[in-house]
């Protein structure tokens, strides 16, 4: 398929889909600082900077694709709803699709969305599709099921004027590899947190986050094996949202190196979008189907489809289409990571101090003593 992508940040729905055999014919994003990396990894591809005044796609295009803004629809922004400024974006989705002939539509977002306003988001969504004569399915997906230790759970969503949605995303019912046993394996948290919540995940490292929007980098932490508590790398980041390492290496030429964290954190996961561009290229498969009807003046669940005239309904099937082999955390890391600095590490422990949230005994211990070995030898953090 020829693809336009728009809200295209660093690439992640772009290179995946190019992974699968499919086609970039425009990149409309905003940023200079993502447009630095997207003309760095797509040179032959026209960038358009502003979604609101493009006009018109480029002739033949099969496929608009896109992460739109999440800002009003996290948890951690400002859940100003899919009316907010930055989400309210996604209508020039819509907007395009009215004035241009294209069949199908790829639209990714945080599975917050699915609770946003009581479904009034996705409500907004499946309506406006349905109102421009699309079908449409969603599936929430989990990064880790791709073989990288991310635990990030994103909504994908297909729609289409000629397949049936449902038989390209409801393909593949594996069971999560969720274990809770930490003991010997490494733990990714975040510890800008420790109040509400810890971001806690077992050999793997939590969603990636943007990070402030003045370039200061929000890496989460990762209490290893032998008991440092570290942070990631940012090369080794990359790689954990399917990137090769240094892909964001040019975003350096504009802009404080920091800022490549808020661009990998922003990103679409690669091999979750080149799954999705194979399923498109392999055509429509079979699918056994659990279905039952919900409400949608509520919580959306993780899966469903619909389409005009159609009752939704939700799909009974689990975030993991696949379950390729992952390798441990520790295994994974390729860059020498960072030691947590002896200020981020005290605010850290002051927080899990007065909170009330559950975590190992042995958590504490560690940090404890990474506390001591940081304020006896602080030169060994980087700030």
């Amino acid at each position: 398929m020829k693809v336009a992508g728009l809200f295209a940040g660093i690439g992640g729905v772009e290179h995946g889909l190019h992974r699968a055999g499919h086609t970039t014919v425009l990149n409309c994003e905003i940023d200079p600082i993502a447009q630095a990396v997207l003309g760095d990894r797509f040179p032959d591809v026209p960038i358009h900077s502003d979604v609101r005044e493009l006009k018109k796609l480029p002739q033949g295009t099969e496929l608009l694709a896109g992460g739109f803004p999440c800002q009003d629809i996290s948890q951690a922004g400002r859940t100003k709803g899919i009316d907010g400024k930055n989400s309210g974006l996604v209508n020039e989705v819509f907007r395009l699709l009215a004035k241009n002939d294209v069949p199908h539509v790829l639209l990714e977002n945080v599975s917050f969305i699915l609770a946003l306003g009581r479904g009034h988001a996705m409500r907004h969504l499946t309506s406006e599709l349905e109102r421009l004569g699309y079908r449409w399915a969603y599936r929430v997906v989990d990064t880790r099921a791709f073989g990288l230790p991310q635990r990030r759970q994103r909504m994908f969503l297909f729609a289409s004027r000629i397949y049936e949605p449902m038989e390209f995303l409801m393909v593949g019912n594996e069971t999560p590899d969720d274990t809770e046993d930490w003991r010997g394996r490494a733990c990714g948290f975040y510890w800008t947190e420790g109040v509400r919540g810890l971001g806690w995940a077992v050999d793997a490292v939590p969603t990636l986050k943007n990070g402030s929007t003045v370039g200061i980098a929000s890496p989460p932490a990762i209490w290893l094996p032998d008991g440092r508590i570290v942070t990631p790398n940012i090369r080794d980041a990359e790689r954990m949202q399917g990137f090769d390492a240094d892909w964001t290496i040019a975003a350096e030429q504009t802009a404080r190196k920091g800022f490549r964290w808020k661009l990998v954190g922003n990103a679409v996961s690669v091999p979750v979008a080149e799954w999705i561009g194979q399923r498109l290229r392999h055509g429509p498969s079979p699918v056994d189907l659990r279905v039952r009807s919900f409400d949608p003046e509520h919580t959306w669940p993780a899966a469903a489809f619909g389409g005009p005239g159609q009752r939704a309904l939700k799909v009974e099937i689990s975030m993991w289409p696949v379950a390729k082999k992952r390798p441990s955390l520790v295994a994974f890391l390729e860059s020498e990571p960072k030691l947590l600095s002896f200020k981020g590490t005290a605010g850290f422990v002051s927080r899990l101090r007065s909170g009330t949230l559950r975590y190992p005994p042995e958590f504490m211990h560690a940090l404890l003593r990474h506390l001591e070995r940081m304020q006896v030898q602080p030169e060994l953090a980087v700030a």
